[in-house]
């Protein structure tokens, strides 16, 4: 349970944050709040000094409706901001989450980032299974039925826990003959799934340890909390801290969350627990 970030070896047999730093002037909670060099660099500075391990940066928006842009405005997107977490933070591991290859080259080539985060799995871009091979950095592959602009249009599934352990074993034997080493898995919670559906998944989520890969957890401020208590994305922390500490006792290694201190506290209880 270990990856390997640019040569240093992260354990991930203790629980660890990954802090989302959103860059999108779209993005469903914070969009449009980090634009500016000193709004990043007070964001990226406020995650690391509230217990981030990573920071996780997405140049576009993945909300339920949101249009795919164009693989310039994400590279001028994520160019500007990592110079600027780059010049302030050399050391920080950071993960961007793209699905295009010759953007997760770039980033890794020109800015030393450690992990890709890709929501289609692969399955956007036929060479980015390669492209992470060649570099052999640690990859996320999440499950995502349909694309952003369509997936919450009637998900369906046979059985959605089924289903998606046979996403991850396809996947996980598709790395393995590729040659990649470190593959983190992802349900993609909110991501072509119904209420239903997300809470079947995060029930099951130890089911997915089969898979012998480290799991990330992508519940914060998500529909799936605030919709269920008919309220907004800004009221949903109470329930995200609740899925979280459930996520942690059924097997997770990594939380992708916008709260990094209040994580952090679910974290260290959860730690007495097991401990205990």
């Amino acid at each position: 349970m270990t990856i390997n970030c640019n040569g240093y070896l992260l354990d991930l047999s203790v629980p660890k944050i990954a802090g989302i730093l959103n860059i999108t002037p779209d993005s469903f909670y914070d969009g449009g709040k980090y634009i500016s060099e000193d709004a990043i660099k007070n964001r990226t500075k406020e995650l690391i000094e509230e217990g981030a391990d990573i920071i996780d940066i997405g140049a576009f928006s993945s909300r339920p409706g949101a249009e795919l842009i164009s693989e310039s405005e994400e590279t001028i997107r994520l160019q500007s901001t990592l110079e600027i977490v780059r010049k302030y933070f050399p050391n920080i591991i950071l993960s961007v989450d793209t699905y295009r290859s010759e953007i997760a080259r770039f980033v890794i080539k020109e800015f030393e980032v450690s992990i890709i985060n890709d929501i289609s799995g692969g399955d956007y871009d036929n060479k980015m299974f390669e492209t992470i091979a060649e570099f052999q950095v640690p990859y996320i592959v999440m499950h995502m039925q349909g694309n952003p602009g369509t997936m919450q249009t009637k998900p369906q599934y046979i059985d959605v826990v089924k289903d998606l352990l046979k996403y991850f074993s396809e996947k996980t034997e598709t790395a393995k003959k590729i040659g990649i080493n470190d593959l983190i898995i992802d349900p993609g919670f909110g991501f072509g799934k119904t209420l239903e559906h997300n809470y079947q998944l995060l029930n099951n989520l130890d089911l997915f340890k089969i898979s012998e890969r480290p799991i990330l957890v992508g519940l914060s401020r998500k529909s799936m909390i605030y919709k269920l208590n008919n309220e907004t994305p800004e009221d949903a922390l109470p329930g995200t801290l609740a899925l979280n500490m459930i996520a942690l006792q059924k097997g997770a290694n990594i939380l992708r969350v916008h709260d990094v201190k209040e994580t952090l506290q679910v974290i260290n209880v959860f730690n007495k627990l097991i401990s205990s």
